[in-house]
């Protein structure tokens, strides 16, 4: 039980600081803006979807996951 309690501390400590590397805007220019991500500008009102990298990332972990699992 010890061994899960330090993953889930490693695995949070690396969420955190992949978190804070992309909310300081060093983070990968490209994620977010790929083609099929909704964005809609009308005056000060602004609508953003990020429809394709939802997709990426979902595939991505789930590829993960598989990995790990196996």
């Amino acid at each position: 039980m010890q061994d899960l309690g330090k993953l889930l501390v490693i695995v949070g400590l690396l969420i955190a600081v992949a978190g804070g590397w992309l909310w300081s805007g060093r983070g990968f220019g490209w994620l977010g803006r790929l083609p099929g991500d909704i964005s809609y500008q009308n005056g000060d009102s602004r609508f953003y979807f990020p429809v394709t990298t939802c997709i990426l990332v979902s595939i991505i972990l789930s590829l993960l996951g598989w990995f790990l699992r196996r």
